[in-house]
């Protein structure tokens, strides 16, 4: 089955008719969309489009004023927030440490819950990552692209069902940008993670994604295969 049907037939996250207006302005209008297992979906668009607030609704960091997200069939709204971030994880463009250790840093989720990550369990994600033998490295002193991989660790940890990835390269150099390309397509696969890439950048779009949709002024204007929406 190909990507575009699984999604269908089963998504892992379904969007249906989310909308956002604050005040008189609206930022978004009427998207729906899914994503299944294994996939990565990418979002493009001018700036202003509506690209990073639509992933803000997509956990609830903000709330859709009309419209509603299924994880696996169930609303959303019916799933207390941080049970849903943690299921609905986040990248952000620029990695954000605690201060301390990688091994902290990656504990930090589980930690909130009650839960402890083993040593064990710490050097296998931060193996997943690419960042062997790191643990007990200051996280501030880390290469921006190393912090983005212990981004991606740290909502590794999570296990979570979902990946939100807000433009997770546009502040890292080329050589970096291209390994934590490869990182997220290998994590998408291996993890089975549904995941949905916010990037201005349309050949980050070409390499990584088989669909995309494409934003104007809060509107989807185009949606569909890479080569349909964004051209060979």
């Amino acid at each position: 089955m190909s990507a575009t049907k699984a999604a269908q037939a089963q998504p892992v996250l379904r969007a249906e008719k989310l909308s956002r207006t604050v005040h008189t302005k609206t930022l978004l209008s009427d998207i729906s969309f899914a994503v299944g297992a294994s996939e990565l979906l990418g979002i493009v668009g001018p700036s202003g489009s509506g690209k990073s607030s639509l992933l803000r609704l997509l956990n609830r960091l903000d709330e859709p004023t009309t419209g509603t997200v299924f994880l696996n069939g169930l609303d959303y709204r019916k799933i207390p927030p941080r049970e849903l971030r943690r299921r609905v994880g986040m990248v952000t463009q620029r990695p954000f440490m605690f201060p301390g250790t990688v091994a902290s840093n990656v504990r930090f989720g589980p930690a909130q819950r009650g839960e402890s990550v083993s040593d064990e369990q710490i050097a296998l994600v931060l193996e997943q990552v690419g960042l062997p033998n790191l643990a007990s490295q200051d996280a501030a002193v880390l290469s921006g692209g190393e912090q983005q991989r212990v981004s991606l660790a740290r909502s590794l940890a999570n296990h979570p069902e979902v990946l939100l990835l807000d433009e997770p390269t546009s502040a890292l150099d080329e050589q970096s940008k291209l390994g934590i390309e490869e990182l997220i397509s290998s994590l998408t696969y291996k993890h089975g993670l549904a995941c949905v890439l916010v990037t201005h950048d349309r050949e980050q779009a070409r390499r990584l994604c088989r669909r995309v949709l494409a934003l104007e002024a809060g509107h989807v204007r185009h949606s569909g295969l890479v080569a349909e929406v964004l051209g060979a």
